[in-house]
């Protein structure tokens, strides 16, 4: 059966069209968001959405559009570039774990109380900002991201990056300097 007839079966309720359909578009749907989001469990998870919002429109494919194999996939790419954006949009807590294996070792035993106690300062200080200033300062900070790809990753022009950043360093940079005066 062509790829059109699996979709119009899929549509009307017939199962083994959409079984088939299924068994036709797995490895390629897999692949794809496996590609684009580089870990299996996240790519099974985007493979399983774009079948399942297949099969919710399958009934409002048009043929003259494009074909039926490139809908799919379109939908699949959609998919894993959503979950990149979420993915990414949640940084990592710099008092979790994960941080402070990220964070080299190469320091002297004398510095560690020292740099301790300003992670901690700064740490204290980043819960205080506000959560957008929070994620851009992070963002940017301890992740190196441009404000270019903030301004992307937050849905937000380039000067509102921009200013979250420098207005998060600024009342980080504050907050700091007065807790170490007092």
């Amino acid at each position: 059966m062509s790829d059109e007839a699996l979709l119009l079966g899929l549509a009307v309720g017939d199962e083994q069209a959409g079984i088939a359909l299924v068994r036709r578009y797995q490895r390629r749907v897999f692949g794809l968001a496996l590609g684009m989001v580089g870990d299996a469990g996240l790519a099974e998870d985007v493979a399983q959405e774009a079948f399942l919002r297949i099969w919710r429109h399958a009934a409002v494919f048009d043929a003259w559009r494009g074909s039926v194999a490139n809908w799919i996939l379109t939908i699949t790419r959609n998919l894993a570039i959503d979950a990149l954006r979420v993915r990414r949009a949640s940084p990592i807590d710099p008092g979790d774990p994960v941080w402070s294996r990220l964070v080299g070792s190469e320091r002297a035993p004398e510095d560690a109380a020292v740099i301790g106690d300003a992670a901690s300062r700064v740490r204290l200080a980043l819960g205080g900002l506000p959560i957008e200033q929070r994620r851009a300062v992070v963002l940017a900070g301890f992740y190196g991201r441009t404000a270019a790809e903030i301004a992307e990753i937050e849905s937000v022009p380039l000067g509102t990056a921009k200013s979250r950043i420098r207005a998060g360093i600024a009342r980080l940079r504050a907050t700091v300097v007065l807790e170490e005066r007092t």
